[in-house]
Formats: structure tokens, C-alpha cells, sequence
């Protein structure tokens, strides 16, 4: 579904340049629609996906996700910085916030909400921690991408959900790849939320960085800091190729 909000260009991705009241607003409005759209969260990881994915049909299809989304938030303040350095500003959107400000500020109660991904025994802790909402959840099997079955599964339960909200609880680039396949089906309703791990940190699975780590713009070295063995190739490897494209971004 279309959307009219502010948009800026950065490293060739158009970041909606919203606040997060403007941003629970406009998904609301989609919410509402009989036809499905849904939200991408960039961050650091995503955008060197997006160029230097060493798989180049996972990367195509990634981008292809990426441009058929209603809006694009800026999820790291790592890139507010690196935009700053090129003169462009960003407005932060981050996915946890965004998606705890959902849960926490009622703005999903009275809502139909499907959860896709976690385990089982996340939906009885968000009903018995939110019983206002109403909650369904599928869980898929590891490897999507790899799996059409699996991610035909997942089209199947959020077209027959009908709900308002579908949040995409796994990691990219498979949670955006099945987003935009939902929409090209044309069977579901409502806006999905690519989310990854926001609900762990909703539930208190996963810590959050202090805001003062936040501010600082080392949220990333504290999550390293919390899950190395998952996350150290991430930041480490893959995290100062943004540099690099930062520089080149002319040339992008």
C-alpha cells in the first residue's frame, strides 16, 4: 500500500524521515486497509546485505523486498552518524522501540496480531502479559529462504488470520523476502512489521542497552558484548564495510 511520508535517499535506500508518533500513526491507517503492506527496519547489517550479499540472488531478492516495502525506518544510529557525515539527516526509528512502544502503549490492544517466528512459548507470556490484544503466532521451521514450503506456510496463516498486524519476528533477509511475498500473493490484509528479535527484548529475554549506551551510539558493542558467538562477525566482519560505502556513496 502506498504511503505519502517523507523520504530521504541514503545509500540508495529511501529512508522514511519520521518520528516515532508519525510512524505508529501511519500504522494505524494501514492497519485498517483490506490490502497488505509492510515496514523494513535498515540497520547497518541490512544495507551491506543489500549491496555485498555474497549471494547474488538472495541479494536481488532482498533489494526487490527493500523497494516494494510502504516504509523504510532507519534502525541504527550508527548510519544517522554516517549521514550526517554525507550533510543528510535521518530521523532513528528503531525496530525494538518502535515495536515495545506498540505493545506497551496499547496501541495494539483491541488488534488482531500475528507473530511469526519465536517459539512456543512466547504466546501465552505476551497473552498473559497483554491480554488485550488478540495474539496468534505460527512458528517456521529454520532456513525459510531455503524451504518453499515453509515460506508458502507463512503466507497461508497470515492471509487466513486476516489480522491487522503481522510482525515478522525473524531475522532478514528471509522476514522482508516473505513480507513482500505476501503482498504479491494479494490474499492478506493489514501491515506486517519485519521486527527480528523485538519481542524477546518486549518480554525481557534479551537485554536492551542502557539509554545512555544508546545515545552514545554503542548499542551494537553491547549487544556484541551479550551474544558474541552470534553476533561478532556482524559488527566486526561485515559492520566496517559501511564505511566503505559510505565513502563511495556517489558512486552507488
Amino acid at each position: 500500500m502506498h504511503t505519502d511520508m517523507n523520504v530521504t535517499d541514503f545509500l540508495g535506500v529511501d529512508f522514511a524521515n519520521v518520528t516515532y508518533e508519525e510512524t505508529v500513526a501511519e500504522l494505524d491507517r494501514l492497519s485498517r486497509s483490506d490490502s497488505f503492506s509492510f515496514v523494513v527496519t535498515p540497520n547497518v547489517d541490512h544495507i551491506v546485505m543489500l549491496h555485498e550479499h555474497k549471494n547474488e540472488d538472495i541479494r536481488k531478492r532482498f533489494g526487490e523486498a527493500y523497494r516494494a516495502a510502504a516504509l523504510r525506518l532507519c534502525d541504527s544510529r550508527i548510519l544517522q552518524l554516517l549521514a550526517k557525515f554525507r550533510g543528510t539527516e535521518l530521523e532513528v526509528v528503531t525496530g525494538s522501540d518502535l515495536t515495545a512502544m506498540l505493545f506497551e502503549k496499547g496501541h495494539l490492544n483491541g488488534k488482531k496480531v500475528a507473530v511469526i517466528g519465536g517459539d512456543e512459548a512466547m504466546l501465552p507470556e505476551l497473552r498473559a502479559r497483554f491480554p488485550e490484544i488478540n495474539l496468534v503466532q505460527h512458528v517456521p521451521p529454520m532456513g525459510v529462504l531455503n524451504r518453499p514450503d515453509a515460506a508458502n506456510e507463512i503466507e497461508a496463516f497470515v492471509a487466513s488470520t486476516s489480522c491487522d498486524y503481522a510482525l515478522f519476528a525473524f531475522g532478514a533477509p528471509q522476514s522482508e523476502i516473505v513480507a513482500k511475498k505476501c503482498v504479491q500473493a494479494g490474499r492478506s490484509r493489514g501491515v506486517g512489521l519485519c521486527i527480528g528479535a523485538s519481542i524477546e527484548f518486549v518480554l525481557g529475554r534479551k537485554a536492551r542497552a542502557p539509554k545512555w549506551v544508546r545515545k552514545l551510539r554503542l548499542e551494537w558493542a553491547f549487544r556484541m558484548a551479550s551474544e558474541p558467538k552470534r553476533l561478532w562477525k556482524r559488527y566486526l566482519i561485515a559492520g566496517p564495510i559501511i564505511l566503505r560505502l559510505t565513502l563511495l556513496e556517489d558512486h552507488l
